[in-house]
């Protein structure tokens, strides 16, 4: 009896959490999470590293 109340509690416990990373999928760890698209230029494609702006200036 003791075991099936622990498995019905651990099942209860995996529901939760289920439906808990539907609703609130932004309190995943950061390691879960899907990697975000960095900063590209918008003429040529090249990442972008800080706040300057690319070194194409345009020419691309």
């Amino acid at each position: 009896m003791l075991v099936k109340v622990i498995i019905v509690f651990l099942c209860f416990m995996v529901l939760v959490a289920l439906i808990g990373r539907a609703l609130f999928p932004s309190a995943l760890p950061r390691i879960m999470q899907p990697p975000k698209p960095g900063a590209k230029c918008k003429r040529c494609g090249r990442p972008q590293i800080g706040t300057k702006p690319c070194d194409c200036r345009g020419r691309a």
